[in-house]
């Protein structure tokens, strides 16, 4: 450079100086921990230590008997039966049928005396712990306590100061995630970090121990009284700990006045609010969920295949959205997800590893493809991996590559 260029630069430098580290903490990038494919909700007087177990096995038993075999389940799905990877569902099903388990103590759960939420709270507690000991707890484990709203905040709190303290003394599973519900001002993330930062000094755990998602199912979560989008500075107002989004379909439907029979996670004003959550949630490491829709497979075979095509295609809308993960309510509801799901990357998987081969410099698939897309596919194949979408062997086949070279690739 020449000289003035040099006094130039040293002055931009100086002026960006406070810009470029807000902007290295505020935007860190994707999340290097695997994102699950679902949320799987159970109230919390209800989750045993065989809860997953028995969660597999009752959508293992819905899939065998209502579609024994692939040609039958991608008939109900109307999906291609090469990309429905029937036998990898079975396995799920066996191995992990849920990827994060959230017990709750909210909506589904209700307003009990303290007596008998404390007790129920110990004995999730207990469950947790028995299925990390016998290592059949999901990846990722942790409770909806009751919102801060003044009507049930110190209900919440003392929820999750329970929980957090019992489970403490066995050590809390790295996978550990708390919601935080029906969320109407940035104040309340305030408030859910002080509290974070409260708890984990009084029961001896490390800083940053407790992280949470923000559940965004109030329309004041989405737009504040002065017009601001605010889902932004609540991921910002949360200094880290945020480290997820979750779209809450019914309640955020209801309050805006839209008759239940139209409440559904494809409804104009529920792609709106996911659509603000995206661009709020880009690069800053904090991750999306959609939420879940209410029809559950029941009843005899046809209603049954009726609603697995339903929800099967509202999971592929979300993936096709860039959303990775949602809500399932009920077992019968894991063999459309996973369904969905493998059936979203067997399509364009082949041509994903092609392409990252291509990239390397090792053939040719036709595009000229830069890092931020050699990025994209990077994610792309890894989140396949994951959830059991495919295997470390297919994918080292075609496209040349380990897992650690996809991980710096999709710059995790």
């Amino acid at each position: 450079m020449t000289d003035h260029l040099d006094r130039l630069a040293a002055e931009l430098d100086s002026r960006l100086a406070t810009d470029d580290r807000d902007h290295v903490v505020r935007y860190p990038g994707g999340r290097r921990e695997r994102q699950p494919v679902h949320t799987v909700y159970v109230p919390g007087d209800r989750v045993h230590a065989g809860s997953v177990a028995e969660w597999g096995e009752r959508a293992s038993a819905k899939l065998a008997q209502h579609a024994p075999d692939r040609d039958a389940l991608a008939s109900a799905l109307d999906l291609d039966p090469e990309l429905v990877g029937y036998d990898r569902i079975v396995e799920k099903l066996s191995r992990e049928p849920i990827e994060d388990l959230r017990i709750d103590f909210e909506d589904g759960y209700g307003a009990r005396p303290d007596d008998t939420e404390d007790a129920d709270v110990r004995a999730a507690v207990a469950a947790v712990a028995a299925m990390l000991e016998a290592g059949t707890a999901p990846p990722c484990v942790g409770i909806r306590f009751k919102s801060f709203d003044a009507a049930t905040r110190h209900r919440g709190l003392r929820t999750l100061d329970l929980f957090v303290r019992e489970l403490a003394s066995s050590g809390l599973p790295n996978g550990l995630r708390v919601t935080l519900p029906k969320v109407t001002s940035v104040a309340q993330v305030e408030a859910m970090t002080t509290a974070c930062a409260w708890i984990e000094q009084e029961h001896g755990l490390a800083d940053g121990a407790l992280a949470f998602e923000i559940q965004v199912e109030t329309p004041q979560a989405v737009v504040g009284p002065d017009g601001r989008a605010l889902v932004a500075p609540m991921i910002h107002a949360s200094r880290g700990r945020c480290v997820g989004l979750h779209y809450g379909t019914y309640d955020y439907s209801a309050a805006l006045g839209i008759a239940a029979a139209q409440q559904s996670m494809e409804h104009p004003a529920a792609d709106f609010a996911k659509d603000v959550m995206q661009v709020a949630a880009a690069e800053t490491g904090v991750v999306v969920s959609d939420g879940s829709t209410n029809i559950l497979p029941v009843g005899d075979t046809e209603a049954i295949h009726a609603a697995w095509r339903l929800h099967a295609r509202l999971v592929r809308r979300s993936l096709e959205r860039g959303i990775y993960q949602g809500w399932d309510l009920d077992p019968s509801q894991l063999p459309s997800r996973y369904a969905a799901v493998y059936a979203f990357f067997a399509a364009d998987l082949p041509e994903s590893l092609r392409r990252l081969r291509a990239y390397a410099g090792a053939g040719d698939a036709g595009y000229l493809d830069e890092p931020a897309t050699a990025a994209a596919l990077a994610g792309y194949v890894l989140r396949a991996l994951d959830c059991g979408a495919t295997s470390a062997d297919d994918v080292r086949h075609g496209s040349g590559m380990e897992r650690a070279r996809l991980e710096s690739l999709a710059r995790r």
